[in-house]
Formats: C-alpha cells, structure tokens, sequence
C-alpha cells in the first residue's frame, strides 16, 4: 500500500542570529527521520518538550520545509513550491489552542472558511459545512457564536474546519492540552470516530498517555529522532525506557508495572482499566475474605474556625454583561480558604472556577457578597489593592508570557521593585525565589525567551515567590509541559508549600494531578461550589462529577470497578501508590 505520509531522512535545523543576522547556533530539532504512514492509520506521536514532535508535524502540511532529506503527502513533495496549497488540501492541521485557528463570528461561517479559500463552489461549500459539522456532532450549534462554546466545542468547530476541506490526513497537534476532561474526552472521541468511519488518517501529538491506547501505532521521539516504535501495548511495556525519555504512562499500567514487580502474575503493556480488572479477577488474584476498610478519612474543613481563614468568599456573585445579554459566571458562593491550605480547585470549562480566583486578589469585583484578606473587606474604599496584589499572587495560565525584561533576575525582581523595595532588597529577593525553585544557577543572567519550557515556568514562579505572598494562586501551570515537566513544577510546589507554609491554590484540569499533590479539593459547577473536601472524599462521587463534566483517576475508577465485584479494596484511594497498597492488601501472594 502506498504511504500517505512518507519521510526519508528528514532533517530541520533552527538558526540562532545576532541582531545584524548572523548566525550564532544552530539547533537540530528533526534529526535523519525516517517513517511511513498507510491510509486509514490512527498514529500518536510522544516525546518530551522540545523533542522535535511539533516540528515534524509542521512538515506533514508544508508549514515547514526540510533542511535536509524529503517528505512526501500523498505521493507530493512537499519541499516543491507548486505542492504547497495541494499538501495543505491533503494534510489538515488543529492545533492546541482553538481560539487561534477561529476567525469568524458565527460557528458555520468559521467552518465554511477554508473550502471558500480554496475555490470550492458556494452550494459545495454549505453541503461541507453540514457533512463537516455533523461529523463532528456540532450540527445543532451552526447558527452560535465560538465564544459562547465550551474549549472542547471549540476544538470539535477547528476540526470540523478542517474536514470542510475534505483532507485525507489530520494532525491533531496536542488539541486536548487546555481541555477539561469532558472537553478531552470529546475531542479525541471525535478524531477516533473519523478515523474508523470516515478513513481519515489521523496523526495525534499528545502528552497525555491515556489518549493514545487505541493508535495503530506509537513513535516516540528524543532529541529529533525516534527512539521508539510499535504498537501501544510494544510501547508502555517498556515502563523504565520511557521513564528515561521523560515520559510516563498510563495510570493502570504504571500500576499493573509495579504490581508484577511486587510479584503478581500481571503482565507488561497493560492498557486500560478493563485489562487490569479482568487479569486480577480472572487469574484469582485478590481475595475477598480480608477485613474492609472501615475508617473514613477526616474532613479538609474540619475544626477549623473563622480565625484560621486568609480568605473568606461571603456569599459572591459575578454577572457578566454583554450588550443585551447577562452571564451569572458564580452564584451566592462562600468559601473559607486557611492559613497553609493546599488546595485544588476543579470544573468544566465555563464551571466558574477562573472568575472565582480572580475575585481573590481584587482583578474582578463581586456584583454582590464580600470578599475578606486577613479580615478586611477588599472593597472598601480604603482598603489596599496594591497591598493585596502583592500577598495574593496570580500565576496565570501559559505563565512565560509573564515574563519580559532582558534577564531572568531583572524579570524576577519587577514585582519587589514594583511594591517599592530598595535595589539591595530587590536582589536578595530574587536570588531567595530563583534557588526556592531551583533555578539552574549559570542561567540567572540568561534572557528568559532563550529558557526551556519547564525553566520559562520556573522563571515566572519565581517572579510571583519574590513578592514574599501569602497566598499564591497557580492557573493550570502545567498546561502544555511533557509528563517530567508537569511532575517537576508541581512537585516543586509541593515542596515549597511544605517547607515555607505557604497557601496554595491550584486550578487543573487534570484529576491525577490534583489527587496527588493537594489536600483539599473544591468543585466548582455552574458558578456554585459542589464539594469542597479532601480528594479521597470528591472522588467517591463518580457518577456525579462525570455529570459535571469531569471525571475520577483511572484508579480510583479501577477500584470502584473492583469493590463493585465483591473485593473489600478501599475504593476512597486516588493515587497509582494507594491503589498499589490497596490491591496487594488483598492479594493472595
């Protein structure tokens, strides 16, 4: 069979220049690629930040030309100039975030775009448009807006955007990383569907393990090559080589890896739930004859006073108005945060959550209720705003596009220099927040556009921790980095929590992540706080949080399926580690 994607050699080099245009370095981000694609493949691509996925997907729609070898769609090369339009008409492109592949003000005019760009004929171009917005299940929402839709119709209205231009291939290039898990869920749901139904060759670039178990096949890549390729089940059995790579797997099979190495007769690769439920029930591995667990865990809110509180919400409300139109975005919400609280907070996109932390250091005004710091109303006339800012710090989502001076030290010492402290201050501040983050001494005097991912995080983290606040609010600051980015930012806050006592707040869209790392966990569902408790307790709700669009860890949803079964295993555990302790409890080695 013909390849639809073919690569020979392929190799892409990024140049570095002065300000009089010479070059200074050159980095290889594609290195001697070599691949085939068939028709009708579903295809992952994993690797770390900067591993050169993002870059090879560039060249499959002709956004990027080799420096060296070749890359051909569907038989065209790509290099050749009179290939350009006909490859991009092949080989669609949806990229992470929807709002930049947008442009129209009215859902079925954005999706008949790009057919009426290349010249296809107006009847043809609705008749795409419905087949294209059917196919995609967003038939219903033709006549909306984009920006009433959630961030998950958002990506289903970019691809069908896509599909209007009848593509034979599709690259997904990490289209879920800003999506709540129902947003994930409908994205990667939709990709499958065209791939199977409508032969649509997709080519997925991800960060999340679980999206690509049902890929024909998986390329890891690593400095620009591939080090890795073979189906799902090839791929995560080799737990510690992707480790090494920086990756991780799948929760179940991180836990079926350590459950045979504690001994159990489980084997390597294990995918999903379902494989890992029936290999422990069908081997009789556990028994059903060991005492349950009687103990329930305590409250995250228990006994504590109005006295332990930094931030107290006194029944908020926040209405949006627009024109003719009003948004209740929080409705009648109280909430006491605590001195050292760790907390997570989670919703669908468009639950809330964002409007409520920006109601805590005074970037949004409640239209009724109050608002406490340290038991003063912020919307007193006399209360201090600049002060608030400066104990109330906001690290927002993407947070490199905070940074700005023309070092990292200068970029760190902004906000101590903004709240009016000397230079000598200034600098010890910053020195004091660069080594709380680790911050790799010989690039302090770096610019901070030269940093890695992971080091941009860092970097603004920092920024935040130099104004010494006592509350410090993290918006989604993972969204975008590999698994080994993601576990070192939010181990390091972790570790900063524990050790300067700090409060922190965490807004995520990831439920693993919010069970390992915090204490407490609230909900935020239609403007209004659903739970608010310690992440052992919320995700005993499953059915309910699956009804607000959002979802339990893979293990938590293991062990549910087990205790459903008969087996007296603790279903409150939520990480791979509790699940692990659990299981072996009551197994029969």
């Amino acid at each position: 069979m013909k390849s639809i994607i073919k690569t020979r050699d392929l190799v892409y080099e990024y140049y570095r220049r002065d300000e009089d245009g010479n070059v200074t370095s050159i980095d290889t981000a594609v290195d001697n690629v070599s691949l085939d694609v068939e028709p009708g493949q579903f295809i992952s691509i994993l690797g770390h930040n900067g591993s050169g996925k993002s870059t090879l997907a560039k060249h499959i729609n002709a956004l990027l030309i080799p420096t060296g070898g070749t890359v051909f769609v569907d038989g065209k090369d790509t290099s050749k100039p009179e290939n350009e339009l006909p490859v991009r008409e092949e080989a669609g492109m949806v990229f992470q975030n929807p709002d930049n592949q947008i442009i129209a003000s009215v859902v079925e005019e954005d999706v008949g775009f790009g057919p009426e760009n290349i010249g296809v004929p107006t009847d043809e171009i609705w008749a795409r448009v419905e087949s294209a917005l059917k196919s995609v299940g967003m038939w219903e929402y033709r006549k909306k807006s984009p920006n009433r839709l959630s961030g998950g119709q958002k990506q289903r209205v970019a691809i069908a955007g896509v599909m209007a231009m009848q593509p034979k291939c599709i690259v997904l290039d990490e289209p879920t990383a800003m999506l709540d898990p129902d947003g994930r869920a409908e994205v990667i749901e939709t990709a499958r569907e065209l791939n199977k139904k409508k032969g649509v060759t997709i080519i997925l670039i991800t960060h999340y393990m679980e999206e690509v178990v049902f890929s024909d096949r998986v390329f890891v890549m690593d400095h620009g090559k591939i080090v890795m390729n073979g189906t799902p089940r090839e791929i995560f059995s080799q737990v510690d080589t992707l480790h090494s790579y920086h990756l991780t797997v799948p929760q179940v099979t991180e836990l079926a890896h350590n459950l045979r190495k504690a001994g159990m007769d489980i084997p390597e690769g294990v995918l999903t739930r379902d494989e890992l439920s029936d290999q422990l029930i069908s081997k009789d591995l556990l028994s059903k004859n060991v005492p349950a667990v009687q103990a329930r865990p305590e409250s995250a809110t228990s006994e504590k006073t109005v006295d332990d509180a930094v931030l107290i919400l006194d029944h908020v409300s926040v209405t949006y108005k627009d024109g003719g139109t009003e948004t209740q975005a929080l409705r009648d919400v109280s909430l006491q945060i605590n001195k050292g609280d760790f907390i997570g907070i989670i919703g669908h996109t468009g639950s809330g959550k964002s409007t409520m932390i920006q109601t805590l250091n005074g970037l949004i005004q409640p239209t009724e209720g109050h608002i406490y710091f340290e038991g003063k109303d912020i919307g007193d006339d006399d209360f201090n705003k600049k002060h608030l800012r400066t104990q109330v710090g906001m690290v927002f989502q993407y947070p490199e596009h905070q940074l700005f001076e023309t070092t990292v030290v200068e970029d760190v010492k902004f906000g101590p220099k903004n709240e009016g402290q000397d230079d000598k201050e200034c600098e010890l501040r910053a020195y004091e927040a660069l080594k709380k983050v680790h911050f790799p001494d010989d690039s302090y005097d770096a610019s901070p556009f030269e940093l890695s991912g992971g080091q941009k995080r860092r970097a603004a983290i920092a920024g935040v921790i130099a104004m010494r606040p006592e509350v410090i609010i993290l918006d989604e600051p993972t969204a975008g980095l590999d698994p080994a980015g993601r576990d070192e930012i939010l181990g390091l806050i972790k570790e900063m929590h524990d050790k300067s006592g700090e409060t922190v707040i965490l807004v995520s869209h990831s439920m693993e992540d919010v069970a390992e790392y915090v204490d407490r966990i609230v909900v935020v569902d239609k403007g209004t706080i659903a739970y608010d408790d310690t992440p052992r307790e919320v995700f005993t709700h499953v059915k309910e949080l699956e009804s607000m669009g959002l979802a339990v860890p893979s293990v938590t949803y293991l062990l549910h399926d087990l205790h459903n079964a008969g087996y007296p295993v603790d279903d409150h555990a939520t990480t791979v580690e509790e699940a692990e302790k659990e299981i072996l409890r009551c197994s029969k080695i």
